[in-house]
């Protein structure tokens, strides 16, 4: 199986781009204003204009109002939404769109139960758990917390960069990888060389 590569954090038309030439499967647009790589709702409709065909588009929103959502939805035309926060399944329902939910993972997680509860979502993010931060960390978590099989499609994130996504995809098998500070040369602002290399060995390794 092919494994999907979705590049997050997008603030810039030349990291698009780049991350579409480099053949990314979906790119993320983080509506979280505590966030480095938050976008306006403006920019982020200029963005979505300029993607080409095939290149799906994601919304992140980390428990945003739903009338701020609602407003997203109405400029932006977001293929999918991600939550990221503490939102429950009747908070990622209740937009009628497709969603996928986040779970930051640590020991006590039980992602058997998070698939169950969430089970309208198209998939699970799985990110590293760290107090007080929602995501987009940088760090990874212990990948052997993920129960072999989950009843929802994995999307793993979490401390992943062109060097270590290809074991990721070997150990994990996951649906789909999901990466963003591993592939900036800072905050927001994304590398065109580190995104090709990232993409390369995640679809080499599946």
């Amino acid at each position: 199986m092919a494994v999907r590569v979705k590049i997050c954090g997008i603030t810039r038309l030349q990291d698009l781009h780049a991350a579409c030439a480099a053949g990314a499967d979906a790119l993320g647009f983080v509506f979280y204003e505590k966030s480095p790589r938050h976008v306006s709702v403006e920019t982020a409709a200029e963005l979505v204009r300029a993607l080409p065909p095939f290149v799906q588009s994601v919304g992140l929103f980390v428990d945003a109002e739903p009338a701020f959502i609602e407003r997203v939805l109405q400029a932006v035309p977001l293929d999918l939404l991600q939550f990221h926060g503490a939102e429950t399944p009747a908070d990622c329902v209740r937009y009628g769109r497709p969603f996928i939910k986040a779970v930051r993972v640590n020991r006590d997680t039980d992602l058997l139960k998070c698939a169950a509860d969430f089970d309208a979502a198209r998939g699970l993010l799985l990110d590293a758990f760290v107090p007080g931060v929602p995501g987009g960390t940088g760090e990874r978590f212990d990948w052997s917390l993920i129960p072999p099989a989950l009843s929802r499609p994995v999307i793993l994130s979490g401390g992943l960069t062109p060097d270590n996504v290809a074991e990721a995809v070997q150990r994990v098998r996951p649906w789909a990888v999901d990466v963003s500070s591993g592939v900036e040369a800072s905050k927001g602002i994304k590398d065109a060389h580190q995104i090709a290399r990232f993409i390369a060995n995640a679809k080499e390794a599946s």
